[in-house]
């Protein structure tokens, strides 16, 4: 719980969390805990305290937190800092799974068992950033299962490796043929209103990573609903009913980002109909990335999601 509710009834709702993670057993102290908890109420339920009264702020963050991972995250998050125990519990529980997820979406055991032994790298924090280890399981936020989270990151490890390669692969065989690359001559900007793409940024968000992955690969890479469906490991017809969902609740939350920015209802639906290309917004940037979201006012918690890593 945050540190402003940490007397009478908050601390109690702290202590409970902590022992129910099992923290302790990796040598995460109750408030590093607590810090984590900050981290992720911070992120998704931003104001809560400012537009709610104390009692109903602190049941509303012990709810969201109670929801939450709890053991998972503890896990997680302590491999992060490097505690060995943890990476043996993790070891033990999702090394054959990660490679059984790489199995399945590669086909082939060779590339499965480098693309899985790739991401226990990332997972671990080999590559270090200002003498720091970085881990990528600094992002789970317990939203949603610790397995779904890890079948998330490899699949967008996976198409990020299918990107780099299939870009040096057409430059390559360009330059074999002679193809002159000319400049890239930079487009006029659009006029667009900056409401709307801090409302659709806002919206992208919010959104789980695996969400953020489903639309990119959809939507921007071209993948079919068949290839989506088999990096996920679910059913064609589960990723499109995902996807119809995902554009209903997107419009929902942009035109509620619209009305709290001042528009009318009229207003923010008129802004809808913009053409993408007019709104001067990285979508891609946005649906690949774990971005901490820019909170309106009286923003909503997003809905819980199973796949979230948190980078969810």
């Amino acid at each position: 719980m945050p540190r402003s509710t940490q007397s009478g009834q908050g601390a109690e709702v702290a202590a409970d969390l902590y022992l129910r993670s099992g923290a302790a057993a990796y040598g995460l102290s109750a408030g590093q805990f607590t810090a984590i908890l900050d981290e992720i109420l911070r992120k998704y339920l931003p104001h809560t305290s400012a537009h709610a009264s104390p009692d109903n702020s602190l049941e509303k963050k012990a709810d969201f937190c109670a929801g939450l991972r709890l053991e998972e995250l503890a896990l997680a998050r302590a491999c992060a800092s490097g505690n060995e125990q943890a990476w043996q519990d993790f070891i033990s529980r999702y090394r054959q799974k990660l490679h059984n997820m790489a199995l399945h979406i590669t086909r082939d055991a060779a590339h499965a068992s480098e693309l899985a032994d790739s991401l226990f790298a990332d997972l671990y924090g080999v590559n270090a950033r200002d003498g720091r280890r970085s881990s990528k399981l600094v992002s789970y936020t317990g939203r949603g299962s610790l397995e779904g989270w890890l079948r998330t990151v490899m699949a967008q490890e996976f198409i990020n490796r299918y990107r780099k390669q299939k870009r040096m692969v057409s430059l390559e065989e360009q330059a074999e043929e002679g193809v002159q690359f000319a400049a890239a001559v930079p487009e006029l900007a659009r006029a667009s209103d900056p409401r709307l793409e801090a409302a659709t940024d806002q919206a992208l968000a919010e959104l789980s990573s695996e969400d953020r992955f489903t639309l990119s690969s959809y939507y921007l890479d071209g993948r079919t609903l068949a290839e989506v469906a088999r990096t996920l490991g679910l059913h064609e017809s589960s990723v499109s009913r995902r996807l119809d969902r995902l554009s209903t609740a997107l419009r929902k939350r942009i035109l509620a980002g619209l009305r709290m920015q001042g528009m009318s209802h009229a207003q923010a639906a008129e802004a809808l109909e913009t053409d993408v290309r007019d709104i001067r917004l990285n979508l891609r940037s946005r649906l690949t990335q774990d971005s901490r979201p820019k909170p309106f006012s009286e923003n909503k918690a997003p809905a819980q999601d199973a796949g979230d890593p948190g980078t969810d």
